[in-house]
């Protein structure tokens, strides 16, 4: 019998179970990280991580900067490499790659050996290419994920650094056992919260049908927590339905990109359902006199339920990115899916030939 070929959709599936199953395991899938981080009183933590991996960390800094009291800076591995590298001795750094064959990641952690620093690698994939070049090699609880559109792995990535957050505070004496098993408790109610988008994302769909199916165009702009998602949302729709897509911090959009909307343009806003939802609803009602091809994650009742995905969930606005990625991670899957837009245009395979980002061992999972 012939196995199974997994889709995106099938992991986006799996990712809510995934989320509570690390959740019931979060001291002893964080541990190694939470020890290294423990052992002197950081002030900064660099995390070095490209694409959806950086994307996830973004859904993810807001959370760890309020419960660990520190700063938290994202770097892109091939940036710090060879640009953007001051570590002191009282900054930690982790380098993430979820198939552990990236080139970049690879020279991030050569870097830190060279600075001094204790490599340390998260990664999907414990025997891929990361183990030889990291002093420590951590799993981050995303497990197998073939298909190189990765939607469970940011889900899961972003999960692990909060669950970080949380054990390396109760560690540090930041947080107390009550409030730490509260916010996981919080975590682990994302699991259904994911799969009630997963379902109305579908609905949303079917309602929006030939809007999704005929974008040219895509602006994603969201606020703090928020702009994770939205990152990831411009990437996903980018790389799968091949047409421009871009992310915005939200008030930063109407500084220059909101100059050429036109009619044709379309724009998904994620409202991060904290005290800044007021001006996403703003600006989203602003652009509909543009545009009708615009689009809401949120709760207000002001947006009709045609362009709105709810999120009737009381739940911490920090966490919000574990079930607000599947909307994006959908359209994606089901738009790229339905115009038959897998196949990259033929000149392409030339490209990738002459500018590798994987290591010679990668298998290639893009389609």
């Amino acid at each position: 019998m012939t196995e199974k070929k997994m889709t995106m959709m099938d992991y986006v599936l799996e990712s809510a179970p995934a989320i509570a199953h690390n959740v019931d395991r979060s001291k002893e899938l964080t541990a190694a990280l939470v020890k290294d981080f423990t052992e002197k009183d950081y002030k900064t933590i660099w995390i070095i991580a490209s694409g959806s991996s950086f994307n996830g960390s973004n859904c993810a800094r807001a959370f760890m900067r309020e419960y660990l009291n520190c700063e938290v800076k994202i770097v892109t591995p091939y940036t710090f490499t060879n640009y953007e590298n001051n570590m002191g001795d009282d900054d930690f750094g982790f380098v993430i790659s979820q198939s552990g064959y990236s080139t970049n990641s690879i020279e991030a952690l050569e870097k830190l050996k060279a600075m001094g620093k204790k490599a340390i690698g998260l990664t999907g994939n414990l025997d891929s290419d990361f183990k030889d070049h990291a002093d420590e090699l951590v799993e981050y609880g995303v497990g197998i994920e073939t298909v190189g559109y990765v939607t469970k792995g940011v889900t899961t990535l972003a999960e692990f650094l909060m669950l970080f957050s949380i054990e390396a505070a109760l560690v540090k004496g930041i947080m107390d056992a009550e409030q730490a098993d509260s916010l996981k408790a919080e975590i682990k109610k994302t699991a259904d919260a994911h799969k009630i988008v997963t379902e109305e994302t579908l609905k949303f769909y079917e309602t929006n049908y030939k809007a999704m199916t005929s974008m040219t165009s895509a602006y994603v702009c969201g606020f703090g927590a928020s702009y994770g998602t939205a990152l990831e949302g411009a990437l996903k729709i980018g790389e799968t339905i091949q047409i421009p897509s871009v992310a915005y911090e939200m008030e930063e959009f109407l500084h220059g990109p909101n100059l050429q909307l036109t009619p044709n343009y379309t724009l998904f806003f994620v409202d991060g359902m904290d005290h800044c939802s007021k001006r996403v609803s703003e600006i989203y009602h602003a652009v509909r006199t543009i545009t009708d091809e615009a689009y809401i994650i949120t709760n207000d009742p002001t947006v009709d339920d045609d362009h709105a995905i709810r999120l009737p969930f009381d739940t911490n606005p920090l966490i919000a990115p574990l079930y607000s990625l599947p909307f994006f991670q959908i359209i994606s899957y089901k738009v790229t899916e339905d115009t038959h837009k897998w196949e990259k245009h033929p000149l392409y395979n030339i490209f990738k030939e002459k500018v590798a980002c994987k290591t010679e061992n990668y298998v290639d999972t893009e389609c």
